[in-house]
């Protein structure tokens, strides 16, 4: 077992690999004012992946610290969309490839998970990048602007989701939280979507619900 964190490929970035070098991967994409420690907590339970953390590349707000997926910029306080997170879901593909043969593990395909901005910039990459994503795992999150608007039909019949969003979330309401969700089926995702008394954060149960869909093979 080897669990690391490297600044390489002009990221920083936490892994894990086990001896056998399994042949999944998963990417895990922190929230607004994480790092790539922040998602560390979700893979007690992968022994069978092999798992990326990266680092977002911009700087959040100094007084929070922590880093974002897009740039912060006056005026841009609001949601991320699809033209913010765009550069952000291209690289991140890029940063898998070159991981993966440095590391000797070939896949074509990779399992994300996200929680809130990363979730978004997930749902992003998997619009962006459908033949390269298998499962997408999402955290109280939702569909960017302008995301919606390439959700065509069909885009998405082979990749799987799972959705937990908290009934008491504060900061993404449930309501947006199910609106995305039908975005996604009526693009041909087959979407699990699991909702607890939380607010903005996984409850336990879904905690073992996500566990469960990562665990499950194709």
């Amino acid at each position: 077992m080897q669990t690391e964190t490297k600044e390489k490929f002009g990221w920083t970035f936490r892994s894990h690999l086990t001896e056998a070098r399994p042949s999944r991967i998963l990417l895990l994409l922190h929230g607004w004012t994480g790092d790539e420690n922040s998602m560390w907590t979700f893979t007690k339970n992968f022994s069978d992946y092999a798992i990326l953390s990266p680092r977002a590349p911009y700087p959040a707000l100094a007084e929070r610290g922590g880093y974002s997926w897009r740039e912060i910029k006056p005026g841009t306080w609001g949601s991320p969309t699809l033209e913010e997170l765009h550069l952000a879901a291209d690289s991140l593909v890029s940063l898998v490839d070159k991981w993966s043969a440095s590391v000797k593990i070939a896949s074509s395909t990779f399992d994300v998970v996200g929680f809130s901005q990363g979730a978004a910039l997930a749902i992003t990459l998997a619009a962006l990048h459908p033949a390269r994503v298998d499962k997408v795992a999402v955290l109280s999150g939702f569909v960017p602007p302008g995301v919606d608007e390439i959700l065509h039909p069909k885009l998405l019949n082979k990749i799987r989701v799972f959705w937990a969003h908290g009934t008491q979330d504060e900061l993404i309401p449930i309501e947006r939280g199910l609106s995305s969700v039908e975005l996604l089926q009526k693009s041909g995702a087959d979407v699990n979507l699991c909702q607890a008394k939380v607010g903005h954060k996984v409850g336990k149960d879904c905690r073992r619900a996500l566990d469960a869909f990562l665990d499950e093979k194709f």
